[in-house]
């Protein structure tokens, strides 16, 4: 039984890494973001959204009512942030297939 779950373990260490985390946009308040958001969720999750500034208003006021420690004088440089990194007309997210696709999506970006 204990050799099992030792598998069981390493099965989800491998699909763990092999799942690598996308990178919040460069910004003026990237780091305030990482601080407020990375803490509970990938950064993927942020990044596949294409929101208006309204929106991203109401998402911010959201995640802070849920628990998102975020100064009340940082709201606004995130929500900036969040609307000009990642608008509503810009394209939509093309999440990669595959671990390989992810990496050479990676090193692209760099």
């Amino acid at each position: 039984m204990k050799l099992g779950a030792v598998i069981l373990f390493a099965a989800f260490a491998a699909v763990a890494q092999s799942s690598p985390n996308e990178q919040l946009p460069a910004g003026a308040a990237k780091e305030k973001a990482e601080a407020a958001c990375l803490t509970c969720h990938e950064a993927r999750i942020i990044v596949q959204q294409r929101l208006t500034k309204g929106a991203w208003t109401k998402e911010v006021d959201k995640m802070i009512k849920w628990g998102a420690e975020v100064d009340p004088k940082d709201h606004d440089a995130l929500v900036d942030y969040f609307s000009s990194a990642l608008p509503a007309d810009q394209a939509a997210y093309d999440a990669p297939k595959t671990v390989a696709e992810s990496k050479t999506k990676a090193k692209a970006k760099h």
